[in-house]
């Protein structure tokens, strides 16, 4: 990428997609396309296609998508399928039309068959089935990463597919209906310890295991593939290391000074028994994370509480 070209981040207010707008802007990048939901609805097919078409951005990165954890998965499930395909169909395409010189799709970990082997590599895709209670959500990420690869087979076009996993960072959503684990661990902790709560009920069983990268980390790694990486096979994103949700309850509790007792409902699902990314290929791309989970969690936190003071 040329500090001159003319880039469009879909999702720049979200977590991921605000992410890469900082990392650009510290590596001198000024020319962005940044738009918000209510100046260009990414679910609307014309609107998409005549704002690329018209601003003819160079590089896309494809970081708009509605999400959110377990509950809300599981309860808008029509709405997540139907809205995520909407969305990445029209950025999609319509970079194809207005001639994008590259794309970036964002997916997601989800897209891996439930009780695939761990790590979780790359070709591990489509062998299995996978997590009921997300599994719409993995259908329109799998949905796109197939359409970049045929975008790429058919017409020639540039377009790369790269799989985070579970992140967190600033800009995180912290809404207890649908916020991810780690975000939500945040708030229950702050507000229990505000409030001199006794308790915290969690749920599951804290036995599952889970990555967290700190979205900066997943910037720098998109940015980096940008540049560097020109395949059609997907590039998983994360740390290679995991810990139980117990133990990321205990992190937390600790970081934010709560001193009460933490009870696991063990009625509720526990999702995904383990999700670990391999990220041996990515490392060999010349790539590795340098933010450790205790010093994230820190800083989250202190931006957490300064929102919320």
């Amino acid at each position: 990428m040329e500090i001159s070209d003319k880039i469009y981040v879909a999702g720049h207010n979200g977590m991921v997609g605000s992410a890469i707008v900082r990392k650009l802007k510290s590596l001198g990048f000024t020319n962005f396309l940044l738009k918000t939901s209510n100046e260009l609805d990414l679910r609307n097919q014309s609107e998409v296609f005549d704002f690329l078409k018209t601003e003819k951005p160079n590089y896309v990165f494809l970081a708009a998508a509605k999400v959110g954890g377990i509950v809300a998965n599981n309860t808008f499930r029509g709405q997540f399928l139907y809205e995520n395909l909407q969305i990445q169909n029209n950025v999609i395409h319509g970079s194809y039309l207005a001639g994008v010189k590259k794309l970036m799709f964002l997916g997601s970990s989800c897209i891996y068959p439930k009780l695939a082997p761990q790590p979780l590599k790359e070709d591990y895709l489509l062998t299995g089935l996978l997590e009921p209670t997300n599994e719409p959500y993995a259908i329109a990420k799998i949905a796109g990463i197939k359409m970049c690869e045929a975008y790429r087979d058919q017409y020639g076009c540039n377009y790369i597919s790269v799989m985070p996993t579970n992140l967190y960072g600033p800009n995180d959503n912290y809404d207890l209906n649908n916020s991810h684990v780690l975000p939500a661990m945040i708030r229950k902790f702050h507000e229990a310890k505000l409030e001199n709560k006794p308790s915290v009920e969690l749920w599951g069983t804290g036995s599952p295991m889970r990555e967290f990268l700190h979205a900066n980390d997943l910037a720098e790694a998109c940015v980096y593939l940008m540049e560097n990486y020109n395949d059609s096979t997907l590039v998983n994103i994360g740390t290679g290391v995991d810990v139980t949700i117990k133990e990321l309850a205990e992190t937390i509790k600790s970081e934010v000074g709560y001193e009460g007792e933490i009870v696991w409902n063990t009625e509720k699902p526990d999702g995904t028994p383990r999700k670990l990314m391999d990220v041996s290929k990515l490392n060999a791309l010349g790539w590795k994370h340098s933010i450790e989970l205790k010093d994230g969690i820190a800083m989250v936190y202190n931006e957490y509480k300064a929102l919320h003071s």
